[in-house]
């Protein structure tokens, strides 16, 4: 799938789950290459865009906070260890619900030399983040619908 045909199918799902998207452009020096977040508000500009897979795991920052954290929320999505792991599963579960590969989301230039090393433990079933998705009530481990299948895709 091509890297338009990928954002779109992230776009699209990000849009049916509420999330709030912008398509603009944006300056460069963000955090991630074309993909800043203001006021809870995900902007995207595609001419910038590296890696559609950032959108998931940005979004998973998003998706953890309360409605009123996500209002609030600015560029600065990584500050919270918790919130960062629980970003990662989140956009492991979006990108098997989406049926993309784990390489959009894990991809090479992404965590810090570690995309393979998590790929690979997701893969394994050993879920990082996993119990913070299940404490906001996002998810389960068992029952009918286990992770990665999501109860709900934002925190309320």
């Amino acid at each position: 799938m091509s890297i338009d045909k990928t954002t779109d199918c992230i776009l699209d799902f990000l849009d049916c789950i509420g999330l709030a998207v912008e398509e603009r452009p944006i300056r460069p020096g963000t955090f991630l290459p074309g993909i800043a977040v203001l006021n809870g508000v995900l902007i995207v500009d595609r001419n910038r865009l590296l890696y559609p897979g950032d959108l998931l795991h940005e979004a998973g920052h998003l998706a953890v906070l309360t409605a009123e954290e996500r209002k609030l929320a600015g560029p600065d999505l990584g500050g919270n260890g918790g919130h960062e792991m629980a970003a990662i599963a989140w956009s492991y579960a979006a990108c098997v619900h989406l049926d993309l590969p784990l390489d959009i989301v894990f991809h090479p230039d992404g965590y810090k030399g570690d995309a393979a090393w998590l790929a690979q433990t997701f893969a394994n079933g050993c879920y990082i983040g996993l119990p913070i998705l299940e404490w906001k009530g996002m998810t389960s481990s068992d029952g009918d619908n286990p992770f990665p299948s999501m109860d709900r895709w934002l925190c309320a």
